[in-house]
């Protein structure tokens, strides 16, 4: 059982947890995620690391869109996970590349966090763009602008900063000749793909995370297998960050719709 220390909602649905885990934020880095259960009957959620302080306590946001990410929102400051695994993937390359476009695209702004501010503390100019639908569901502007040399919010309603999508600025900053020496971008799959579309006719590397379906975590499954640069790879074990030029990411949105009018809750005792 993994206490919880602390818990707030940062939007509509999305909630903030911290959680009581030291052997996995002493081993944990920026860009690697654990696998959650909110209970003995909840499935297995894997979620990217939203922080860590290398002591005692990590860091979750949480989207509800089924009835396990539900179960896992109605938990308190005070309640249990019933297991937290982890810290699973490879972390992120951190690494002075100079210029960094970090682009966090609704619930993907809690994981790119980490990864960005690393990235600043490593001596690159960070350039942030963050993206919702509207403004009540943006969340960490402030905590970007500790760090970002430059930071963009788009709204798809218009409501705050400008109305739009997270690749009109990315367009914009190319289009101006802004020396970009990488992009990493964390979002809905639909985002990430034409974040990659809008950086390869100018050959900028491009980052990106993946978060497909997945089951064990540990490469048995095959419920998070992607095709990369024509050949398959488990995100769970090989990820999850990928060169997004490489990605078919028709072939994962088609996967990830498979069970889009459907959810499991396994109820035997002891798997999720």
């Amino acid at each position: 059982m993994i206490n919880i220390l602390d818990a707030v909602f940062l939007a509509p649905l999305v909630k903030w947890f911290r959680i009581e885990a030291p052997d996995i934020s002493r081993k944990a880095r920026a860009g690697q995620f654990v696998i959650v259960r909110s209970d003995e009957f909840g499935e297995r959620i894997p979620l990217t690391i939203a922080d860590f302080d290398g002591r005692n306590a990590i860091e979750l946001v949480v989207q509800e869109v089924g009835e396990s990410t539900q179960r896992i929102n109605l938990l308190q400051k005070g309640d249990f996970f019933q297991n937290v695994a982890g810290p699973l993937g490879h972390p992120s390359e951190i690494s002075r590349f100079g210029t960094v476009v970090c682009i966090g695209g609704g619930i993907g702004i809690a994981p790119i966090y980490p990864i960005a501010r690393e990235l600043a503390n490593a001596g690159n100019k960070i350039i942030a763009i963050l993206g919702a639908r509207s403004k009540d569901l943006l969340f960490w502007e402030d905590k970007f602008r500790q760090f970002s040399n430059e930071i963009f919010v788009t709204t798809d309603d218009g409501s705050y900063g400008t109305k739009g999508v997270v690749t009109d600025p990315l367009k914009d900053l190319i289009r101006k000749g802004t020396q970009i020496n990488r992009v990493v971008a964390i979002g809905p799959p639909i985002m990430m793909k034409f974040v990659t579309l809008a950086t390869r006719p100018h050959d900028i590397k491009t980052i990106v995370s993946l978060n497909p379906i997945m089951l064990d975590g540990t490469g048995m499954c095959g419920g998070c297998r992607v095709e990369v640069a024509g050949k398959s790879k488990f995100v769970c074990v090989d990820g999850p960050e990928f060169d997004g030029q490489d990605v078919d990411f028709d072939l994962l949105l088609a996967r990830q719709s498979i069970y889009k009018n459907e959810e499991h809750v396994c109820r035997y005792k002891g798997v999720g």
